[in-house]
């Protein structure tokens, strides 16, 4: 494997200066680059290597966002007669992707740290959605990660049908660059590599079979990552198993994350918000600034909607996601609140023990 220096592999100043404080003398700095069933693998100066985290962080993790995952930059004690490094910390991210856990559980998944842009992957052919779109869209933004759309497959529909897509993304209020490309021809590869910088992290969204791992393939030059055939309706079947962050040969590094049936909003209000910017401004302009907005009277965005200015499908779109989230928000602190209660009472009974004996 290439060499390569932590500065090539998105350390900056902001790291190094929580790695100073936190890493011991004995301890290195390493970014997680994959994460397959609770293990790790971990790189920098010296290769990659797998790691696995200690006791401490084991038992004191409230949840799933306390554990490390792909893009994390972490302090690792390589033991070599062990061939595995510890994961002592985790250092403070400047993004989070994280979804509600899929099924009914509410917890969240985190799915990767530390991106600076995401490429949002739908298939023109049979996956495109204007729905599931919106709710990527929620997921960056309320991780304040740049969203970039890209549409695959282009070769499976005609120009205007293309066309049309297009015009339904930019009716949902979408603003976010969109860079349409052929898995065939490799038309549009090109404007992703541009829009890739050097020594910055990216990842790719998107469902089973859209063409994730063929895209990688393609800026990597090479079939890297196992692909399958698709079906005579254009559907792939999934290939991504685990989460892994490749450097490529321009310096910039990529996310692949296997495909998401499920994406459950939690804890993204604010990512609601940013996504349907457009119904936010017209809310400022409601009578009672507790609006719902959908049956008070002096209600700016149902005048709106009643005079053609807000599409119906987008307004819909954004009550569900917005109940959904509120919804999850409410059951997850309510199951935070039992499980600290069960802690406490699990804590005095080992204290009410410890007097008895």
């Amino acid at each position: 494997m290439k060499s390569v220096k932590l500065i090539d592999l998105g350390l900056d100043d902001w790291f190094q200066d929580q790695a100073s404080k936190l890493c011991s003398t004995e301890q290195l700095i390493a970014r997680v680059v994959a994460v397959d069933r609770g293990r790790c693998i971990v790189r920098n100066e010296n290769g990659e290597f797998p790691a696995k985290v200690t006791g401490k962080i084991l038992y004191s993790a409230e949840s799933s966002v306390d554990f490390p995952c792909v893009g994390d930059w972490v302090c690792v004690q390589y033991r070599e007669s062990e061939n595995f490094a510890s994961v002592h910390a985790i250092l403070e991210r400047k993004s989070i992707l994280r979804r509600k856990t899929a099924g009914k559980d509410i917890e969240h998944q985190v799915i990767a740290a530390n991106i600076d842009a995401a490429f949002i992957v739908q298939a023109c052919h049979f996956d495109f959605n204007v729905n599931r779109l919106e709710r990527y869209l929620v997921m960056a933004n309320e991780s304040y990660i740049e969203p970039v759309l890209v549409l695959t497959k282009t070769d499976l529909v005609s120009p205007e049908e293309l066309e049309e897509i297009v015009t339904k993304i930019r009716s949902a209020g979408v603003g976010a660059k969109i860079i349409p490309v052929s898995n065939v021809t490799g038309a549009g590869f090109d404007q992703i590599q541009n829009a890739m910088n050097t020594r910055e992290t990216y990842c790719l969204l998107g469902s089973s079979g859209v063409g994730k791992s063929t895209l990688i393939n393609q800026l990597l030059g090479r079939d890297a990552l196992k692909t399958s055939s698709v079906s005579e309706t254009g559907e792939g079947r999934h290939t991504t198993v685990r989460r892994q962050l490749i450097v490529l040969e321009s310096g910039a590094m990529l996310i692949d994350t296997p495909g998401m049936r499920e994406l459950g909003l939690l804890n993204a209000d604010e990512g609601v918000n940013t996504s349907f910017e457009d119904i936010e401004a017209l809310s400022a302009n409601c009578r009672f600034s507790d609006c719902s907005h959908t049956n008070e009277p002096g209600c700016a965005v149902l005048r709106a909607l009643e005079k053609g200015k807000l599409n119906e499908a987008h307004y819909q779109n954004y009550l569900k996601l917005k109940k959904e989230t509120e919804f999850n928000e409410s059951s997850y602190a309510e199951k935070r609140k039992k499980d600290k209660a069960f802690g406490r009472m699990v804590q005095s009974a080992v204290k009410h023990k410890g007097r008895n004996k």
